[in-house]
């Protein structure tokens, strides 16, 4: 089967991109960077084109022959960007492609949506009725892209929205190497109770939930939350990470609100100088929030099931980590 994975050398598309590879599909990869895996995809096989999903031509020329597509393009939570560049990509972006797209004979489009469009779950564990109240710009424009997939569901494009909680694993440079480098020093200064609740995704499970969602019968833009089966209190979180790597991890207990109000004040200096903050209130608020959701729609109507468990996936990650030297 050809197939289209837009965002493709990110880490979840690079991902999906060997998983469907190895499934025995041609791969076509489009994307406005070559990323971290570009020469690894190319080996595998995958047809790689640089553009933009607001850009009309790449995207046709892209959607050359496919019979399925995993829309992951996306803005994704960059510092000193304007509002408008989330929704160019995220919302006008995804129309175009959802255009193009439903002038083909498309077996499927899956949309890559997020678990932010919930905001702070107020009574853990949510699920997909859970109130949407995105807590920042990026959220809010995954959910307006949400808004153009159930257009275009309207209009018979069959489609597929899923929302991943917090993705890790082998091949993230980013999200989780933070987490994995202070755990590692044996002490951890757990700003707040550490009780929130966290909720992660191995990349594997992920990968998996994607072709999940592409090979069920659900064709109308229904939302799905893919996630691990078991969700953690960020203070139980850390200390597995720290488990994966033989460390015991200690704590140090201190107040929330100093933290959030430095968050502040850091935004509001570097934002006029256009500087990307060291710190600000969406990372702290990972020590408030809580992301936590039953996946029992997503088993029983896509068939998903996560094989890896934390201990596993977080093993693996950090072997990897190591590997590649970043911790």
């Amino acid at each position: 089967m050809k197939l289209l994975v837009t965002g493709g050398t990110g880490f979840t598309g690079s991902a999906l991109v060997s998983f469907l590879i190895e499934k025995g599909h041609e791969v076509t990869v489009l994307d406005n960077q070559k990323g971290l895996f570009y020469d690894e995809l190319r080996e595998k096989g995958a047809r790689i084109i640089l553009g933009s999903v607001t850009d009309r031509k790449a995207v046709k020329e892209s959607l050359e022959g496919a019979e399925g597509v995993f829309h992951l393009a996306a803005a994704f939570r960059k510092i000193n960007v304007s509002h408008d560049v989330y929704l160019h990509i995220n919302r006008d972006g995804t129309r175009i492609l959802c255009e193009e797209s439903l002038k083909l004979d498309l077996r499927k489009l899956v949309y890559c949506s997020t678990q932010g469009v919930h905001g702070d779950v107020k009574n853990p564990p949510g699920d997909e009725d859970t109130p949407i109240v995105p807590a920042d710009f990026y959220q809010y424009s995954k959910y307006e892209g949400e808004k153009v997939i159930t257009e275009f569901a309207q209009k018979g494009l069959r489609s597929v929205i899923i929302r991943p909680t917090a993705i890790y694993g082998p091949g993230d440079p980013e999200r989780f190497v933070h987490l994995f480098r202070l755990a590692k020093k044996g002490k951890f200064l757990m700003f707040g109770s550490g009780k929130a609740y966290y909720h992660p995704v191995y990349i594997d499970n992920l990968s998996e939930g994607f072709w999940c969602a592409f090979e069920s019968g659900k064709f109308s833009a229904e939302p799905y939350i893919i996630a691990d089966e078991e969700y953690f209190a960020i203070k139980d979180l850390v200390k597995k990470v720290g488990e994966s790597m033989g460390i015991d991890v200690k704590f140090t207990h201190l107040p929330f609100f100093p933290l959030y109000a430095a968050a502040c004040a850091c935004e509001f200096i570097c934002m006029p100088f256009k500087i990307s903050p060291p710190l600000f209130r969406r990372r702290v608020d990972w020590f408030r929030q809580n992301r936590a959701f039953r996946i029992d729609k997503a088993k029983k109507d896509l068939g998903y099931q996560p094989k890896i468990g934390i201990e596993e996936g977080l093993k693996r990650t950090a072997e990897w980590y190591k590997e590649k030297g970043y911790i």
